[in-house]
């Protein structure tokens, strides 16, 4: 005898199999469950207690969507493939039922007065129960869920495990891609009366066109099944009185739908009530959600970690807080995949992490190998030492950011015609910010036409008023000392 709790929770709300005919019958009912290995499967055992309550279809349809994404998103980060992964959810529809049920009893008391669970909550309950499983199945969890509700089969010590095989190309993602089409359909799907759907609508009101709303669709599925009154209007309303512009709301739908999968009371709002105890300018949130809405759908977890990785490198709260404010983005960075070794290497290049964070975050979003390295490459072949590149990239942090070919290669063989030292540079790299066709050349041409002389620095980050004047001054200047040494020639 084992108990179901291997499989699920001691309080279970169980969807009826496929093969029964009454598919949208679902049934609660408590008490632990008890099985037996036959030949046929489980056969259940103690008695339960049943109350039956309808739940709408598009809900679990919508949920069944959320539980898949989590699934997958839990096969690879355990080192399976996209491919194998996609192609297990395709075979583990009993399982999918399964984790769903395991929602509906979890958060019971939500459904009895009619709320709806949002995507975070769905992750943090599903998550910890797939890494439960994991540690009870190992390996074997992949042929658990496949063959659910039966037990994996064994694996004979004569015969080997079986190597999952790659199924030719296009077979894999036939399924998933039918079920986008079908989530797609539902978009532009009319009613007896000719209409379309009041979500898609009330989307079209907003500014959006179909095309845009299929094309969010096809990014995330359950996006269609949301419900216009439980989630997507309340998320727009509220959007819309923290000053962003109903011309922006389609802009901010795109980047991140499941910003409407999530609940303002119990997510949206504490979250942004955090971030701004982190320091985030709350004047700023129109701009921020904007930018970046996806920093509201972060767990609190990961917010934290990525503030914890900032504070270590020596910012203080209120730089964090504008860091935040002016560079969200940087929330969506792993700590260990991408924040920490950045850090490293520039370490190596002698900068000041800190400083760098502080004046250009977005530096810390580069790919190493792709964007950094080949910079610093660059700057060691044209003579410049490590010491000086990390000056460089401490005075001027955005200069990572440009292209080695359309930016820096024809600016600095542009310089090689100026009548400046390579120091100069390392005074002054914001050089590498101006346009070399509107600002450096035609003011480096004007200097040199006036027969005077000045810093890099005056040249380009003046006003043009303010030029002028520096110029002529210089000019003038020029005039008098020519003047004196004609005098005394005399």
């Amino acid at each position: 005898m084992q108990t179901f709790s291997q499989l699920g929770p001691s309080e279970i709300f169980f969807i009826a199999r496929r093969d029964n005919p009454c598919t949208r019958a679902q049934l609660w009912f408590t008490g632990k469950l008890h099985f037996r290995q036959e030949s046929f499967g489980f056969r259940l055992k103690n008695r339960v207690e049943y109350s039956a309550r309808p739940v709408p279809p598009n809900l679990i349809a919508a949920e069944k969507e959320e539980a898949k994404a989590v699934l997958t998103l839990f096969f690879k980060k355990q080192g399976l493939s996209n491919s194998v992964s996609v192609r297990i959810i395709n075979k583990s529809d009993l399982f999918i039922d399964h984790l769903v049920s395991r929602l509906h009893s979890v958060h019971k008391a939500r459904y009895l007065v009619g709320r709806e669970l949002t995507t975070l909550e769905i992750r943090d309950s599903l998550i910890p129960y797939l890494e439960q499983l994991h540690e009870q199945h190992g390996d074997l969890l992949s042929d658990l869920v496949v063959s659910f509700p039966d037990p994996p089969p064994p694996h004979a010590e004569d015969r080997p495990p079986p190597v999952p095989l790659t199924p030719p190309r296009g077979l894999t993602d036939s399924a998933a891609d039918s079920k986008k089409l079908r989530a797609v359909s539902r978009v532009s799907e009319l009613d007896t009366e000719g209409a379309l759907r009041p979500q898609t609508l009330y989307l079209l009101d907003l500014g959006l066109n179909l095309e845009q709303i299929k094309t969010i669709t096809r990014k995330f599925a359950a996006f269609p099944y949301y419900s216009l009154e439980g989630k997507i209007k309340p998320v727009v309303e509220f959007l819309l009185d923290l000053g962003i512009p109903k011309s922006d709301i389609p802009t901010i739908l795109c980047k991140r739908p499941q910003i409407c999968g999530i609940s303002l009371t119990d997510n949206l709002k504490p979250t942004m009530a955090f971030l701004e105890t982190l320091g985030i300018d709350k004047n700023q949130w129109a701009k921020i959600i904007y930018r970046f809405p996806a920093i509201l759908t972060y767990s609190r977890q990961k917010l934290i970690s990525t503030v914890d990785f900032l504070t270590q490198t020596g910012l203080s709260e209120e730089q964090i807080g504008k860091i935040l404010t002016r560079c969200p983005n940087i929330m969506s960075y792993s700590v260990e995949d991408k924040l920490r070794p950045t850090m490293e290497y520039f370490k190596s290049l002698n900068v000041d992490v800190a400083v760098l964070l502080h004046r250009c975050p977005q530096t810390f979003g580069l790919s190493i190998e792709t964007n950094l390295k080949p910079v610093t490459e660059f700057f060691l072949e044209k003579g410049y030492g490590i010491d000086e590149i990390g000056i460089m990239i401490s005075r001027y942090g955005a200069l990572y950011t440009f292209s080695l070919r359309e930016n820096l290669m024809p600016k600095w063989d542009y310089f090689q015609t100026m009548d400046y030292p390579k120091s100069e540079l390392v005074k002054f790299p914001q050089f590498f910010g101006y346009s070399l066709q509107e600002r450096i050349k035609p003011r480096y041409e004007l200097v040199k036409r006036s027969g005077v002389r000045l810093l890099l620095n005056q040249v380009l980050s003046l006003s043009g008023v303010e030029f002028e004047k520096v110029v002529k001054k210089k000019m003038m200047k020029k005039l008098l000392s020519d003047h004196q040494s004609s005098s005394e020639l005399l």
